[in-house]
């Protein structure tokens, strides 16, 4: 087992043989005791294991198979850059010892991730640039404030082609979730065509992935590669801005 502290987050890697109920060999990026990041399955290493990354993939190769520039925040071990390794892949990942565990633990060799805040790290990228703006970063207290305001998807919108979208991996409840209302509201004010998606929870007070998709053109899908994820229609929110 590897361990180390960032900003107060404990960071682990360790090998187990069980993973939510599934036999293997396996080996895991976690975060603060709890929340697992990644995941390498040791005897298929070229496999993605979690819905969540699956279900992007699907949504990025299905919305524009001949994408080709992607700016990912939250790198976690490399799962969907290792994945799409032929296309332009620019990482922000705020935590530097992340970065090192997913290289010397996880067999990440791209060099393109920068460490530092993701947003600043966007506002630096020239408009109009990128096919894909892809969001999966998280503290122990979910999705950084700063990556769900106004501000931040009208900032996305620049940096995006034409033609492009932004993915957000979130937490959250498939119904009567409050902040997924508003990140919703919000993302529908800054694109015209918005999509969200959840796994199944047990029960609808548990939290479970969201996925949620805006563009400028209309969002398509294909159920059966969705790995489990359904649509939902968030509730209405409030506006997310900045804090001044």
């Amino acid at each position: 087992m590897s361990r180390t502290t960032h900003d107060s987050q404990e960071i682990e890697v360790y090998d187990t043989t069980e993973l939510y109920g599934e036999s293997g060999r396996f080996r895991v990026l976690q975060f603060s005791g709890e929340a697992i990041q990644g995941a390498l399955d040791l005897d298929h290493p070229r496999r993605v294991v979690f819905e969540y990354p699956r279900a992007m993939i699907h949504l990025m190769e299905a919305g524009d198979p001949y994408f080709e520039d992607v700016f990912l925040i939250g790198h976690g071990i490399g799962t969907i850059a290792g994945y799409f390794a032929d296309k332009r892949f620019k990482v922000a990942e705020v935590n530097a010892q992340v970065v090192e565990y997913s290289r010397t633990r996880f067999g990440y060799n791209q060099d393109n991730v920068l460490i530092g805040d993701g947003r600043s790290l966007l506002e630096d990228e020239a408009d109009r640039s990128y096919d894909y703006i892809l969001l999966d970063a998280f503290t122990a207290a979910g999705t950084p404030a700063h990556f769900t305001s106004l501000e931040f998807f009208g900032l996305t919108r620049d940096k995006l082609h034409g033609q492009g979208a932004i993915i957000m991996n979130l937490m959250g409840r498939s119904d009567n979730d409050r902040l997924i209302g508003a990140i919703h509201t919000t993302l529908s004010e800054v694109y015209p065509h918005t999509r969200t998606f959840a796994l199944p929870a047990e029960g609808n007070a548990d939290l479970c992935n969201i996925i949620m998709v805006g563009s400028s053109r209309p969002i398509t899908y294909q159920s059966r590669h969705m790995a489990g994820f359904s649509e939902i229609t968030p509730e209405l929110g409030h506006v997310i801005r900045d804090r001044r």
